[in-house]
């Protein structure tokens, strides 16, 4: 297709604006060549005052090759020769003229809508009509949304670094094979209890732990020392032989001076439990059953230290496995706690306008010297033998002698079951009171979350490790909302 002739003839010089006359060719005052002055396309003319304006015939005896698609003049390549714009219309008499090609070097702006499009190279096959190809992006917009043509037409600028958690989460789902890194949410976990992304140690299986059973609700946690967790728990429901409710929790806490104590936590728990579980539904009395089960507790403890004679000889020095115990068993109308060592319960009752009350007392040096008279409680609790204990569950303890009591609440409340790394930073009644959430009697588990957070905000020097249980007793099946 040919290209448009020149235009008409000009009335200045478009270097030196000297007037001229009708069929100069070159200025008479600069020698500026007159018919190098760029033509119009044909194709997209632009109109004056609704005419299109008249084009010059010096471009009709120029060969043009016959290939060449209708289009503007091409823009230079970098470093090449400059190349002026075609004008947008037809300079009338009077208007400014683009300056010669040797003093201006065109920069390409970006192509509007309805703009002329720049001609293809020789040889090169033109798209077809109906195929449009969006414009190239100068860089980033954040002013408007990209168009579905441009977010097509635009590479993946910011790929993954890690797989995503989403595929990840249905690996590690039921059948999927494999388990999420807690510190990623992305790699998968290999054999070694290593992430394969992150390479983040994955924690074990106690290093924190929650259970709902019913209307009790628990949950023990490794702290922020301590490289492992030694507590550990059971919570359970039961009926007695009248078909009334009862809930039972046990919570148990290693010796760290002795040999193997997160194993002698969990024998007790377990034994404590199944004991209780056992004896209730038989109608044994719940303080005469509590009082069993921290005896059966005490023999599964003691049975750790029938260790091969080869282990000891490795060890010749350790103690042997030992735990702390504290229970509570909860009717419709009973409460029952039994303990030995220093972890303790509280009774939160439900109008916080009446006193809570500690129900256990400690087996340890602090509560000796408080008994005896001989130190206050504050200077007693201050100093740095407070937490010696002086009883315990384990082989190598004196005198077993299981410590049991009753108690009839008049109203409504929740019994907090907890080891030392949460009283210790809520050690009287009363602060423990205000750190138990007003609703923990209706949601158990949440409450134990918030008093495990609690100790954890507090320093978490110790596992940590608390059982709730409303009193009284619910039928079994309510829990949490």
């Amino acid at each position: 297709m040919s290209q448009m002739p020149q235009q008409a003839a000009l009335s200045k010089c478009p270097s030196c604006e000297e007037p001229l006359e009708s069929g100069d060719r070159f200025c008479g005052a600069c020698g500026y060549d007159l018919s190098v002055v760029p033509a119009r396309p044909r194709d997209e003319p632009a109109a004056v005052n609704g005419s299109v304006p008249p084009q010059a015939s010096a471009d009709r005896d120029r060969p043009q090759p016959p290939s060449a698609p209708p289009a503007a003049p091409s823009w230079p390549a970098p470093g090449g020769p400059a190349v002026p714009p075609a004008p947008l219309s037809a300079p009338s008499a009077g208007a400014q003229v683009p300056p010669p090609p040797a003093q201006v070097t065109p920069v390409p702006p970006s192509r509007a809508e309805g703009a002329p499009e720049a001609p293809a190279p020789a040889g090169a096959v033109p798209p077809p009509p109906s195929a449009k190809t969006p414009a190239p992006s100068s860089g980033v917009r954040f002013d408007r949304r990209a168009r579905p043509e441009e977010r097509a037409a635009q590479p993946d600028e910011y790929p993954l670094q890690a797989p995503d958690p989403r595929v990840a989460a249905e690996q590690a789902a039921p059948g999927g094979g494999a388990t999420v890194c807690v510190a990623c949410r992305a790699g998968r976990v290999d054999d070694d209890g290593y992430c394969e992304n992150c390479g983040h140690a994955q924690p074990r299986e106690r290093d924190h732990m929650e259970q709902e059973s019913g209307p009790v609700g628990a949950v023990s946690d490794r702290g922020l020392r301590h490289h492992r967790n030694e507590d550990a728990f059971a919570v359970s429901t039961t009926a007695l032989p009248d078909g009334s409710p009862v809930s039972v929790a046990i919570v148990c806490d290693g010796v760290s001076s002795a040999t193997r104590p997160d194993e002698a936590s969990l024998a007790a728990s377990r034994a404590a439990n199944e004991s209780l579980l056992a004896a209730l539904p038989r109608g044994t009395h719940p303080q005469a059953a509590m009082h069993d089960a921290i005896v059966a507790a005490s023999e599964a403890v003691n049975a750790l230290a029938d260790e091969p004679a080869a282990a000891r000889e490795h060890a010749p020095h350790q103690n042997a496995p030992a735990c702390t115990i504290v229970g509570a068993v909860v009717t419709s109308g009973l409460l029952v706690v039994g303990w030995v060592g220093d972890s303790r319960v509280y009774w939160i009752p439900a109008d916080r306008s009446t006193p809570a009350a500690r129900l256990t007392e400690d087996d340890s040096w602090a509560a000796q010297m408080v008994a005896a008279g001989l130190m206050g409680e504050a200077e007693a609790y201050a100093d740095q033998r407070a937490h010696a204990i002086t009883g315990w569950l384990g082989a190598d303890a004196y005198e077993l002698e299981p410590h049991t009591a009753s108690f009839k609440p008049d109203r409504p409340g929740v019994v907090v079951v907890c080891t030392d790394g949460l009283w210790n930073y809520a050690e009287s009644a009363d602060e423990m009171a205000r750190a138990v959430p007003a609703d923990a009697a209706v949601r158990p588990l949440h409450a134990a979350r918030v008093l495990v957070g609690h100790a954890l905000d507090g320093g978490g020097h110790d596992n940590v490790t608390v059982a709730l249980v409303p009193f009284p007793a619910v039928p079994q099946g309510a829990g949490s909302a």
